[in-house]
């Protein structure tokens, strides 16, 4: 009897420190995402699902520094996630029916040619544009959401993001990632298409085609918040 009250005393003892234990202990607060899209204002990591939203951060949301390290995973986000293939695809139609390399030619075939040709221009420029130069230059690559003001404010603002951009320590500078970025991309480009091609005007409209293509996806990004919220009413979770 004696030791069957002292298994009992104790196994009580234990159960009101559980108690105790789970009453005084704190809600841990949520963490904030540090890399690729903030999912509680709006923001998807792919936009209607085809469109990467991996460098997307909501208004007023204080992130730390990127490293080296996060630059590299977002550009391989960029360029290999199945989402990435959009752009590819809907460029080498645009170019296929200009005829814009009369070497690759018509049918599946020669849309097979431009595709990949375009995928690795997409892939080339997301690693420089994304990892290499900032990596150099110490600049963020990340598109931090205005999310007030008036329609042509927010456009203007997100606009000039190819040209401006955020360094790691938070001050505003030349966005040399995107401008010099794009102009690195596009010269190696060079090296696999068809020598006819390689002039310096269209190594120059290729350069100025990719900084078009991320300013106006940095437009996208600004407004998918709304869009989303209230064409495909999203609601936000919970806190």
């Amino acid at each position: 009897m004696f030791w069957m009250a002292l298994i009992l005393g104790s196994g009580a003892v234990a159960s009101l420190g559980q108690q105790q234990d789970v009453q005084a202990a704190p809600e841990a607060p949520a963490p904030q995402a540090q890399m690729g899209a903030d999912q509680s204002s709006g923001q998807t990591k792919r936009i209607l699902g085809i469109i990467p939203n991996f460098r997307a951060v909501s208004a007023d949301q204080k992130l730390p520094p990127q490293s080296v390290k996060e630059k590299f995973l977002t550009a391989t986000e960029d360029s290999f996630d199945y989402s990435s293939i959009f752009i590819p695809a809907a460029l080498a139609g645009y170019s296929m029916a200009r005829d814009s390399t009369p070497e690759f030619h018509q049918g599946a075939p020669g849309y097979a040619r431009y595709f990949w040709h375009a995928a690795v221009d997409q892939t080339s420029e997301n690693y420089m544009v994304e990892f290499v130069f900032p990596s150099i230059t110490h600049e963020d690559t990340r598109y931090y959401t205005l999310g007030r003001g008036s329609f042509f404010r927010r456009t203007g603002y997100a606009l000039s993001r190819a040209a401006i951009t955020r360094s790691d320590s938070g001050r505003e500078e030349f966005n040399v990632s995107e401008v010099f970025g794009a102009g690195a991309s596009a010269g190696l480009s060079s090296l696999y298409y068809p020598s006819r091609e390689r002039s310096f005007s269209n190594t120059a409209q290729e350069w100025g085609l990719d900084v078009a293509i991320d300013a106006a996806s940095f437009t996208f990004r600004e407004f998918w918040p709304d869009i989303n919220r209230k064409v495909f009413h999203y609601k936000e979770p919970n806190p």
